[in-house]
């Protein structure tokens, strides 16, 4: 189902677009929501909330009105062609065989993989091929099941994965997720006797659950909402309730810790995390006879260690805004003794590996992916090379070999088989995903933002576009958390532009597309940045002739939920319709959420209870930012039950005050599972993940005017 559309299509597309805004239908009116009278005094402002009844998730009347909404939803969406061809389209594009990772444990390798035709990936295991020997997965082959979650849940909600596998592969770690929540709970399997171990960790926030290398047990990192992480050790066959805990009680609830184990001897590293701007790292012992001796901390940095045969290289942005790596001796671990292996570049080092004797250094040049080769001293030995507009990782695959796993938005993830000597290269793993790119072309522009700064802007259309012709346009960002957008396919961007659209991703200021300047540019009270830099892309590509207002639509999820949603407050006229998931709305009480796991954010976003805070977070809070008699574009919002991290009350809330302000006559709706949460793709079935991109892209589409082909 290979859609081409010719630049005369696309006029047609425009034209019938601005006629379809000219003569939208009459949408029937919301469900009525009442209004109470709550309002916070908050540093002496008064804060209306005539909504706030409707964060008591659970009450009756909060559930009466989210089957409302939901049926509201269905109403305005409808059901028209377009909408099957989309979710036939998306499931030639998604349903396709998948398989991760393999880990290897005695004379076993473990692997996920969801076959074309199931709902979920099932857990199985084989026999280890032999040392060096690359053996490919093949999915119409029979492995043994591990694992097979399909009758877990009557709904298919449950998911399983792998944490660790023991070292003489006969044990496995594994998780259990309900749907989208980010919580799970931990499980030992005995595979060969097919039952769980009596030994297993409640549904709580886990982090870095691994075997120790001994064997003895594993390690873990438990994080709390109120007591904030703590690392413990649990010793096979002992009871879960006399686990040791080795490290974390001077840390709360918006740090981090993650454990990493330097050899057989149970010395460890810490990494504690203080939200995505710093970070310590700590040496430690399982034995806890001292105490953990700390290697950075007190610094305005970031340190991601990597253990390589007993020593540590650490990537860090101390004092190199685009990163670097150094090594540091366990035995000698203090500052001075630090050596610059990888020094800062102008490009952002990253990620890097060992394969063989030499490290491979990935980097973002101008947002794109470069692989770089150099001697364990840090001498340069040569590049892989890698197409632009592209992302890229590499890892080892036998003497002289590596397997390269590429991906932009025209080619689904492929991986390729490479000769580090030579050079050469072919397909290992082929994409199966039936996708033509062949009359598209993507571009790379820059754009001034309203302070000057200059902003990387990626579009992706049809060749034949005619410069000039406004197309119905889906202009995507995120800009946070030191979060890089690189180039992916994006299935829902393939459908789009299938169907004659452009697609636009813009490289924000809060990620780390950049360097740290560039993350540190769009965060705390630096975050209008962010906002400013998306809504002068969304004027640059009107005033450029791409796109007009009715046919431009914005997407955005969480971070980016609050981003399109502080754009569409502050410039609504700048839209037609607005995807909104899973958001961030209500800056000025984010910090009183603590239901959920993200205060961690408070460090990225600010927290209202400061007063210096409060005010840059009032100013563009988009909950509060909503006013009566406003021509709001369409919008429809997302959450569900399951969102653990960001409050589902907030999009609850911003529905209702959306709904009672706008004066387009365009519609607001929400659409809410109750099974849905952040970790929505992995935690629900295909076909309900495939329900739900149809839903959003028939909204999207059905609003700027593209309809269905008969």
């Amino acid at each position: 189902m290979m859609m081409k559309k010719s630049s005369a299509w696309l006029n047609a597309i425009s034209s019938a677009a601005l006629w379809a805004v000219a003569c939208a239908p009459d949408y029937p009116a919301p469900p009525e929501t009442a209004r109470g009278d709550v309002v916070d005094t908050i540093h002496g402002a008064a804060i209306p909330d005539p909504y706030r009844w409707l964060e008591a998730q659970d009450d009756p009347a909060t559930r009466a009105w989210i089957d409302r909404q939901n049926a509201y939803a269905e109403e305005i969406i409808g059901e028209p062609a377009l909408r099957d061809q989309l979710r036939a389209r998306l499931r030639e594009l998604m349903d396709v065989n998948w398989i991760g990772p393999t880990q290897k444990g005695g004379a076993f390798e473990y692997f996920t993989m969801r076959r074309a035709g199931e709902e979920l990936p099932v857990i199985y295991r084989r026999t280890a091929p032999e040392k060096d020997v690359l053996v490919r997965i093949e999915p119409d082959e029979d492995y043994e099941i591990v694992l097979d979650p399909h009758d877990m849940s009557p709904d298919r909600t449950t998911r399983v994965d792998i944490l660790s596998v023991h070292r003489d592969g006969e044990l496995l770690l594994y998780s259990i997720r309900d749907g989208g929540e980010d919580e799970i709970e931990v499980r030992v399997r005995d595979v060969d006797k097919g039952a769980d171990l009596p030994e297993r960790l409640p549904r709580d926030l886990y982090a870095s659950v691994a075997f120790a290398k001994d064997g003895s047990g594993f390690y873990y990192t438990r994080r709390s909402r109120t007591l904030g992480p703590r690392v413990l050790f649990h010793r096979l066959d002992t009871d879960i309730e006399d686990d040791v805990a080795l490290f974390g009680d001077d840390y709360g609830p918006t740090s981090f810790i993650n454990i990493s184990e330097l050899d057989e001897d149970a010395a460890l590293v810490y990494t504690v995390r203080h939200g995505w701007s710093r970070s310590e790292l700590h040496l430690g012992t399982r034995s806890g006879d001292d105490a953990p001796k700390p290697i950075a901390m007190d610094v305005d940095a970031r340190f991601y260690p990597r253990i390589v045969e007993g020593a540590l290289l650490v990537r860090t942005n101390l004092d190199a805004p685009n990163n670097k790596i150094v090594a540091i001796d366990p035995e000698n671990p203090s500052r001075d003794a630090w050596r610059d292996v990888i020094p800062e570049s102008d490009d952002v080092l990253q990620d890097f590996t060992v394969i063989g004797e030499k490290l491979y250094v990935t980097y973002l040049q101008n947002v794109s992916a470069r692989i770089r080769a150099f001697a364990l001293d840090g001498t340069a030995a040569g590049e892989v090379a890698v197409p632009d507009h592209h992302r890229a990782t590499i890892r080892g695959a036998g003497p002289g070999k590596a397997l390269l796993t590429l991906e932009s938005f025209l080619q689904p993830e492929t991986t390729y088989l490479v000769d580090l000597e030579t050079g050469a290269r072919e397909v290992w793993r082929g994409s199966e995903v039936p996708f033509d790119a062949t009359g598209f072309v993507v571009e790379q522009l820059r754009y001034p933002s309203k302070d000057g700064t200059e902003i990387p802007i990626y579009l992706v259309h049809a060749a034949d576009w005619t410069p000039g012709t406004a197309v119905p346009t889906l202009l995507h960002g995120y800009g946070g958390f030191n979060a890089a957008q690189t180039p992916r396919f994006d299935v829902m961007a393939a459908a789009w532009i299938e169907h004659g659209g452009m697609f636009a991703l813009v490289n924000l200021r809060g990620g780390s597309e950049f360097g740290e300047r560039w993350h540190r540019d769009g965060m705390l009270e630096n975050k209008q940045n962010v906002f400013d830099d998306f809504l002068a892309a969304s004027e640059w590509l009107i005033a450029s002739g791409y796109t007009r207002s009715d046919l431009l639509a914005i997407r955005g999820a969480s971070n980016g939920g609050l981003l399109v949603a502080s754009a569409l407050t502050q410039r609504p006229e700048l839209f037609r319709a607005v995807l909104c998931g899973f958001p961030d709305l209500d800056m000025v009480r984010f910090n009183t959420f603590t239901k959920t796991n993200n205060l961690p954010a408070l460090l990225e976003y600010g927290d209202a209870s400061i007063p210096e805070q409060f005010a840059f977070l009032r100013k563009y809070s988009p909950y509060q930012a909503v006013s009566g008699g406003t021509r709001y574009p369409a919008v429809m919002l997302t959450s569900g039950d399951r969102d653990t991290r960001v409050a589902p009350l907030q999009a609850r809330r911003m529905t209702a005050r959306l709904q009672n302000a706008t004066s387009s006559g365009l519609p607001v709706i929400l659409r809410y599972h109750e099974k849905a949460g952040h970790a929505e793709s992995r935690g629900l079935p295909l076909s309900q993940v495939i329900e739900d991109r149809a839903a959003e892209l028939t909204f999207l589409l059905t609003q700027l005017g593209v309809t269905g082909s008969e």
